[in-house]
């Protein structure tokens, strides 16, 4: 985890002075985590999908809300600069099942190239340290809202929301230039 790694192995997760805590960054390599694709059976190592080549990750605090739905997945999916970013997927803190669903409604017949992974246990959020308390909004632990340029593994441009949830430095407009 990335904050084992800065912080030390026991460190606690609370911060207690007002910088904020350093999140994935510009030459991370993305974690060797398990997602799922369209059902708990279908797992997915995203690192190993973007081991070789261009590849972006979109994360979206949940499926179906408002923003995601309406603006931040279907910019990406509308944008004609998507099929240069390589391999996209966008990772949502649920479960298979209703990222299935989610797909199937924005891009019911997968024109887009776009894979909806699940992240319901937060693996791959909890990984990225990019998670965020939205219990009073979600029920939940829930994913920042970013996107994540790659290249061979690596991250070479991170495009996280400051305020979690907000539509701006993530959009597609912002990240497919």
């Amino acid at each position: 985890m990335f904050a084992a790694r800065r912080f030390g192995a026991t460190a606690p997760r609370r911060f207690f002075h007002a910088s904020t805590p350093a999140f994935v960054r510009v030459g991370d390599r993305i974690p060797s985590v398990e997602l799922m694709e369209g059902s708990p059976g279908n797992k997915v190592n995203i690192a190993d999908e973007l081991s070789h080549g261009k590849g972006l990750i979109i994360g979206v605090p949940a499926a179906f809300s408002p923003s995601c739905s309406e603006s931040h997945v279907p910019g990406y999916i509308s944008s004609d600069k998507l099929k240069s970013a390589g391999k996209v997927f966008v990772v949502a803190v649920n479960d298979a099942f209703v990222t299935k669903a989610w797909a199937q409604n924005l891009d019911p017949n997968n024109k887009s190239g776009l894979r909806f992974l699940a992240d319901p246990k937060l693996d791959l959020t909890n990984a990225l340290d990019l998670a965020f308390d939205g219990t009073a909004i979600f029920g939940g632990h829930r994913s920042k809202r970013y996107a994540l340029v790659t290249e061979d593994g690596v991250v070479k441009e991170a495009h996280v929301e400051p305020d979690n949830t907000g539509l701006n430095v993530s959009a597609a407009a912002k990240v497919l230039k």
